[in-house]
């Protein structure tokens, strides 16, 4: 997996948390994101980082993600491992 492939990924991945009120609701609360800041914060690799580990703590959220997007659950993993910022233990 490449960076781009891995920010791609990213970016498939906050869609498909946006998509969702619920889901949307969560993730602005977990990481203190602004709605109007999203599109400002694509472009930050750290960021999509950040996306890839909000889908990474919850486990029923990267199921959904990965049957959806059509991946093996281990590939956010993987993405995230190419992307800046300090990623949890999962």
């Amino acid at each position: 997996m490449t960076l781009e492939q891995a920010e791609t990924l990213a970016l498939q991945a906050l869609a498909h948390i946006l998509s969702d009120q619920d889901r949307r609701t969560l993730f602005l609360a977990a990481t203190g994101t602004e709605p109007q800041n999203i599109h400002a914060q694509i472009a930050d690799a750290a960021f999509l980082g950040g996306v890839l580990d909000h889908v990474l703590g919850d486990d029923a959220l990267l199921q959904s993600f990965c049957r959806l997007a059509g991946l093996e659950p281990e590939q956010p993993a993987k993405a995230r491992a190419l992307l800046p910022g300090v990623a949890p233990e999962w």
